[in-house]
């Protein structure tokens, strides 16, 4: 499901409402290793697949970030404005990763506009968004994502 808006305005009178689920993504252990290699970030429980099959997750998982780092992806999935000169990042106003993401499972978000506001620079929209694990009881990761358009 989409959400079609002429305008980021039209998003001040969409708070509190769901603008869309995404389709299922799987995540690979590439990913995972390409997000480890731009990061730094190489610990065992994400890029030792060997190591990991005896740890804490029975396998390896996904990096916290890396999760997060899809949030514009999944932003632009179920939203689309018709007047956008660009969106911008403008930061995070709370993060949890209440549960792992293993390699190979497949993830979706759901996104809803928990607030938005017209400021000097733009329209300011916060979105809420939650990251199901296919078949998993407890998210993989709950943000609420702000985002400017000027």
């Amino acid at each position: 499901m989409t959400t079609r808006l002429d305008a980021p305005a039209d998003l001040i009178g969409l708070t509190g409402q769901q603008l869309g689920i995404t389709d299922w993504t799987e995540i690979t252990q590439e990913q995972v290793d390409l997000f480890a290699d731009a990061t730094d970030d190489h610990q065992w429980i994400h890029t030792d697949p060997r190591r990991a099959a005896t740890g804490p997750f029975g396998g390896t998982i996904a990096h916290g970030y890396l999760t997060l780092s899809l949030a514009p992806v999944a932003i632009a999935d179920v939203l689309q404005i018709g007047e956008l000169t660009a969106a911008l990042n403008y930061g995070l106003n709370k993060v949890r990763f209440p549960a792992p993401v293993p390699v190979g499972s497949k993830i979706r978000a759901v996104v809803t506009v928990n607030g938005a506001q017209q400021k000097n620079s733009g329209v300011e929209a916060v979105f809420g968004l939650t990251y199901e694990i296919e078949g998993g009881s407890r998210p993989a990761c709950v943000a609420d994502v702000v985002v400017l358009y000027p």
